[in-house]
């Protein structure tokens, strides 16, 4: 029990170095630029299709499962006010992550572990490159960046979706929709959609980053690292989901 109480202390301590090496190296010169840019591509850009079908399903299904709810209280003109509400709040935010975190937390993991098995971050440092600025730093930066973007569209095609699920039964024109959307959502609810994005694209660039930074050599280690990046970001982007919720609801 002394052992593994131990490890894990240890464990913590190494996540800490990592944390706090991490913001130094955001800090000082010289700066990627290229590099953050070209991994923002690589988040944002190549995430694109899977986001959009799935930001499309989800505000599709939920407006499709909300109405006989809606239907048996003589609510169902409330159905964009709802909607607007739901996947602002939560549900753009959330399912962004966690679809980060299976594509790109993954792709993460397993490129730097493999990048670890074939000793090419050995060579960087001997060739005066910082392997943790170059690879680490822009990684993480992305995900913080191109999260909450990417949530922004989840939002914007989620309503569409939630709009074409309304008008297969209900007759709705564009603007009375888009009108009914924006009187429901408050700044609150924008700032609190762009935190949870921003908290969400860190945990997955931290997390994945450390899982193939420091992964176990052998082919074997390349595999273990991005199941393990997927699993761990999915894990702690809901522990976070919770812990928000929380704090938002004392504030709010």
């Amino acid at each position: 029990m002394a052992k593994k109480i131990e490890s894990l202390l240890l464990e913590f301590a190494k996540l800490h170095r990592f944390l706090m090496r991490f913001f130094r190296e955001v800090v000082s010169p010289p700066y990627e630029f290229k590099e953050i840019i070209r991994q923002c591509y690589e988040v944002g850009w190549k995430s694109f299709p899977l986001i959009s079908l799935t930001g499309f399903i989800v505000g599709f299904v939920f407006t499709k499962q909300s109405r006989p709810s809606l239907e048996e209280f003589g609510a169902a003109s409330w159905l964009p006010n709802l909607i607007s509400i739901a996947i602002v709040r939560a549900l753009a935010p959330l399912v962004t992550a966690l679809i980060a975190s299976g594509k790109v937390g993954s792709q993460i993991g397993a490129e730097l572990s493999s990048m670890n098995v074939t000793e090419q971050i050995d060579a960087m440092e001997v060739s005066g490159t910082n392997p943790f600025k170059f690879l680490i730093s822009t990684r993480i930066l992305a995900t913080t960046i191109m999260i909450p973007v990417l949530c922004f569209y989840v939002s914007g095609i989620g309503l569409a979706g939630g709009y074409l699920s309304i008008i297969s039964k209900d007759q709705l024109s564009v603007l009375s929709y888009i009108t009914q959307v924006f009187e429901a959502i408050a700044p609150k609810d924008v700032f609190a959609m762009v935190f949870r994005a921003v908290v969400f694209g860190f945990t997955i660039g931290f997390v994945s980053t450390y899982v193939g930074y420091y992964s176990s050599k052998g082919t074997e280690g390349v595999g273990k690292a991005a199941n393990s990046a997927v699993v761990a970001s999915m894990f702690i982007v809901f522990i976070e989901e919770l812990l928000i919720v929380q704090v938002l609801a004392l504030v709010g």
